[in-house]
């Protein structure tokens, strides 16, 4: 069950003063909310300075807000924390043209993992050398792209990418490459997106010798150069534990491919996963505490392989992108039923937020533009959808007075929300609108019926 004071006024702040490496973090301990949130008059509810009521009628709803200045922070407080690392932001989080602008000038490459995200982050100018492609399904057609934009490095996912990637590249121009391999880990917050355990359509299993065979078959083609092992445990991971578990296994690795072929690859990365809060009190992967575990536990391991520590990558999307985000949302009917409850829906749903209906994600909830205070009742907030699955928030505490035109904000919404959006019901994708140092601009226009049928070409 949610809370309705989601912005408590007061509260042990999370960290000092502004610094020039970005904005402070003056949340109450343990808020989903970004660091920029806080209340206004009247009930109103301020993102970068600019109140959500105000953005909801300039835009229109659902929209989505998404603070600037908490993206960069979290950006660059990955890279603090892992100054020698190569940090790769994972496209799949959230990608417009803007987030990749922002990415880019804060240092961190770009982990994608379709044509769709390779070809908007080309177009953006996003530089093609600090861009990852993987995937476990690469097309003919992706490989040349990224072969033709010259990326820094493609993750080897099947045998079959092997021979088709060789022939793509030349000797004298080898395309480096990572091979995904499976360390035989679970973890994350659902089974869906537990990527590290055997049994998956990823990458090769260490147990058993398929990655051993794939690395021997990479290693004698010329056109390719294999610089390290790559890996990706889940989503959601809010403990350190499964990446030590997972350096265990990858140095074991590396070590016998030195044994059996005769050289140290470079590189290891470690993927993504590192879990943020949708709920207060909810654990979030620190990147210092994350940083300290991980390095520590690779030195160690090499040495007691003999090798040198190789560089670390990481690929941190929903850590980035997820606390900056926030959806507003505005009421369109309250149902009571004979039996005690009560549903509010609002102008979005599982079209634009999936994830409650795919793995139950719980999400916090407060009304925007009226005053907040008075008695509350528990109220599923619900989707337009025709699932009865569509439900966004079971048992949010909401005013009992609760009525249709109301908006209500959820934060944590910028990640896995609209990269997993559809146009279920023809119910076109909400904006996107980014807010710095109060003022508003739209990042993406909302989707029109008229968008769908500019798609059909014939009846």
């Amino acid at each position: 069950m949610t809370t309705l004071s989601a912005l408590p006024p007061t509260g042990r702040p999370l960290a000092g003063p502004r610094t020039a490496a970005g904005p402070a973090d003056t949340r109450p301990l343990g808020s989903p909310w970004p660091a920029s949130a806080h209340p206004g008059p009247d009930g109103e509810l301020l993102i970068g300075g600019v109140g959500l009521a105000e953005a909801a009628e300039r835009f229109g709803t659902p929209l989505y807000v998404l603070d600037e200045a908490e993206i960069r922070h979290r950006a660059r407080a990955w890279r603090r924390a892992l100054p020698h690392a190569q940090v790769h932001y994972a496209a799949k989080a959230f990608l417009c043209s803007a987030m990749a602008d922002w990415v880019a000038e804060e240092g961190l490459g770009l982990d994608v993992c379709s044509a769709g995200e390779l070809r908007l982050a080309a177009d953006a100018g996003f530089p093609p050398d600090r861009i990852l492609l993987h995937g476990n399904a690469k097309s003919p057609e992706e490989l040349r792209l990224a072969r033709r934009l010259r990326v820094g490095r493609i993750v080897v996912d099947s045998l079959s990418e092997i021979p088709r990637l060789a022939a793509l590249a030349v000797a004298d121009t080898p395309q480096r490459v990572l091979l995904r391999v499976l360390p035989g880990v679970a973890a994350g917050h659902h089974s869906a997106v537990r990527t590290g355990a055997d049994g998956q359509k990823f990458g090769f299993r260490i147990a058993g010798g398929d990655a051993a065979e794939a690395v021997a078959r990479i290693v004698g083609r010329p056109g390719l150069d294999l610089v390290g092992l790559h890996c990706h445990l889940g989503s959601q991971i809010t403990d350190t534990a499964p990446y030590l578990a997972a350096v265990d296994r990858l140095v074991g690795l590396l070590a016998e491919i030195r044994d059996r072929h005769g050289r140290e690859l470079p590189e290891l990365d470690l993927g993504g996963g590192h879990g943020i809060r949708y709920l207060p009190g909810d654990g979030e992967l620190d990147p210092d505490r994350f940083a300290t575990a991980v390095e520590t536990r690779l030195a160690e391991r090499c040495a007691a392989h003999g090798l040198a520590v190789p560089r670390l990558l990481i690929e941190p999307g929903r850590a980035i992108a997820g606390p900056a985000g926030v959806a507003v949302y505005r009421l369109l009917s309250v149902k009571h039923t004979a039996d005690g409850r009560a549903f509010a829906a609002v102008d979005g749903g599982m079209s634009d937020n999936p994830r409650p209906a795919l793995y139950g994600s719980t999400y916090q909830i407060r009304p925007v533009g009226r005053p907040v205070g008075g008695p509350t009742a528990p109220v599923d907030v619900v989707g337009r959808h025709c699932e009865a699955g569509d439900v966004l928030v079971h048992g949010a505490e909401l005013p009992v007075d609760l009525r249709p035109g109301d908006l209500l904000a959820v934060p944590a919404a910028g990640a896995y929300q609209l990269s997993m959006a559809s146009g279920y019901n023809l119910v076109g994708r909400p904006a996107v609108a980014a807010v710095r140092d109060g003022r508003i601009r739209l990042l993406i226009r909302r989707e029109t019926v008229d968008d769908f049928r500019a798609r059909e070409v014939g009846r």
